[in-house]
């Protein structure tokens, strides 16, 4: 669910001599794209959305199964990609990127997280701690059981 918030929602808004932008991430993205800095949207892509979104969706993979009593299809390969995935997931550095962005923006114009800024930094800290309590001996352990 945070992860949807923070892809879909309003990121931040601008307000400079009465002019409003409002940006989510995808919008940043693009606007790189557009202005010629397509490598770095492309890792600004890879890095804050699709490898956080592979690792979710792999977590899930593996212990939803698990906690069935089912043992998940390619349960060796699925583990090596979440380990790739995790590698390239770097949404702390993005997040302090954005907060040292708004405090020297807030000179200029006026600066106003929304509420995707928030669910990405609770993403963030769930993430790191589903990452962080994910045992993998006692899911080999598990799929021992189950086999």
């Amino acid at each position: 669910m945070l992860f949807v918030v923070a892809q879909s929602f309003p990121f931040l808004s601008f307000e400079m001599k009465g002019n409003v932008t409002t940006t989510n991430v995808m919008t940043g993205i693009i606007d790189l794209y557009n202005q010629g800095k397509g490598e770095i949207a492309a890792l600004v892509l890879l890095t804050i959305v699709i490898a956080p979104l592979v690792q979710i969706a792999l977590l899930l993979y593996v212990l939803v199964p698990l906690r069935q009593g089912r043992v998940p299809w390619q349960l060796p390969h699925a583990f090596r990609l979440l380990r790739h995935a995790q590698s390239w997931s770097m949404m702390e550095v993005f997040l302090i990127g954005i907060l040292v962005g708004i405090t020297k923006l807030m000179g200029m114009a006026s600066v106003v997280p929304g509420l995707a800024i928030w669910a990405f930094a609770l993403l963030m800290l769930v993430l790191a701690g589903a990452v962080a309590s994910f045992d993998p001996d006692s899911v080999w352990e598990r799929r021992e059981e189950l086999a």
